[in-house]
């Protein structure tokens, strides 16, 4: 009489065990979210002088307004962690008003002097230009 329960408790771990690996390879779970920072700077980077790490949300403008307003029209230096791109713009609201592309700067992982910064035509002095940005990962 031993072994029909011995088989049964076999077969029932051998089936949870089993239930447990297919619930488990289609259960989906998301990357907790880490806001990523930009580094922006009004002197320089190199040493850093009037440097302030800014949290940024992907695709969330961030106007250069109440706290940030000592930065408007202000940022000479900009860092952006690796995997994002960020776009400088010369008005608030992160809107691109030119037709020619001069009033954004589109900057990519890495450290940038804004004196020489990627716009959408060519590269661009942006320097004392900025009043909103926006950023999302590549």
């Amino acid at each position: 009489m031993g072994l029909p329960t011995e088989i049964f408790s076999v077969k029932a771990i051998l089936a949870a065990l089993a239930f447990a690996a297919v619930s488990t390879s289609t259960l989906v779970v998301p990357a907790p979210l880490t806001p990523a920072t930009i580094t922006v700077c009004s002197g320089t980077i190199s040493p850093p002088n009037g440097c302030l790490t800014i949290s940024v949300v992907s695709d969330s403008c961030v106007n250069l307004t109440g706290g940030l307003s000592f930065l408007n029209k202000e940022i000479s230096f900009a860092q952006v962690p690796n995997g994002f791109v960020c776009t400088f713009y010369q008005d608030f609201g992160c809107l691109n008003g030119g037709v020619n592309g001069h009033d954004v700067a589109i900057l990519t992982g890495g450290t940038t002097n804004l004196a020489n910064a990627r716009g959408i035509a060519s590269n661009q002095n942006f320097n004392d230009q900025t009043s909103s940005i926006t950023c999302s990962p590549i």
